[in-house]
């Protein structure tokens, strides 16, 4: 996963902070700064169960943008390089 992720390209307007992709891409960033935070302060367990909550949301959305639209979530998988 890139740390440069351009939530602007995720817009689908100028004013658009709803739509499922850009609030993956948004909770992709926070998810990327978390990991690189706790690999440096091992016993922060607090950010760490925030960690585990960012996940699950995204988890939700992914599910639900592949329930509706199959190919957004394929270009999304793949401009986020994520696995799965």
């Amino acid at each position: 996963m890139s740390n440069e992720i351009n939530l602007q390209e995720f817009k689908i307007n100028e004013k658009d902070t709803g739509s499922s992709s850009y609030q993956i891409a948004s909770l992709t960033k926070r998810i990327i700064y978390l990991t690189a935070h706790l690999a440096t302060n091992k016993h922060d367990n607090s950010s760490r169960r925030g960690l585990l909550k960012l996940v699950a949301r995204r988890r939700k959305l992914l599910d639900y943008t592949k329930r509706e639209d199959l190919a957004q979530y394929q270009s999304l998988i793949q401009r986020l390089g994520l696995r799965r």
